[in-house]
């Protein structure tokens, strides 16, 4: 999968009325992934879990738990890529998802929740970057 093509999915999912915790973005998305193949699936799951890497640097994580700071990320994509662009120029953005508590941790379990629907089987695959709150060892690094 493309990166235009994930933000396109997330876009195209994205409800009209507030969905503060992407519960109802992860099911639309993780219904029309059922709907294609297990390669746009899997697609997914590396372009979330690349964006989510971007995010993990010190500049956005400082002061927060691991999953926390990781449900917040996951927060920033399900804003959209226009909000998650924005918030990658200027860390500052981050801050109003931090302190609102704006989690979305349903989008973390798509890739996972459409390969059991599609196979009749548990995920049981790793991406080629981590999601998990300080992986990106770069973006921790003391400069």
């Amino acid at each position: 999968m493309r990166e235009d093509t994930f933000w396109q999915l997330i876009d195209d999912c994205t409800p009209p009325a507030p969905d503060p915790d992407a519960e109802q973005l992860a099911e639309a998305v993780t219904h029309r992934l059922c709907a294609g193949s297990l390669a746009t699936v899997i697609g997914f799951a590396e372009q979330l879990s690349w964006a989510l890497y971007r995010l993990d640097r010190k500049e956005f994580g400082r002061g927060l738990s691991g999953d926390s700071f990781l449900y917040t990320r996951a927060a920033v994509v399900a804003a959209g890529r226009a909000a998650y662009d924005a918030t990658l120029r200027d860390p500052g953005l981050f801050t109003p998802y931090a302190e609102n508590l704006v989690w979305a941790e349903p989008l973390l379990y798509v890739p996972d929740e459409a390969y059991g629907r599609i196979t009749g089987e548990e995920w049981d695959r790793g991406t080629r970057y981590s999601y998990e709150s300080y992986s990106n060892t770069e973006g921790w690094a003391e400069v």
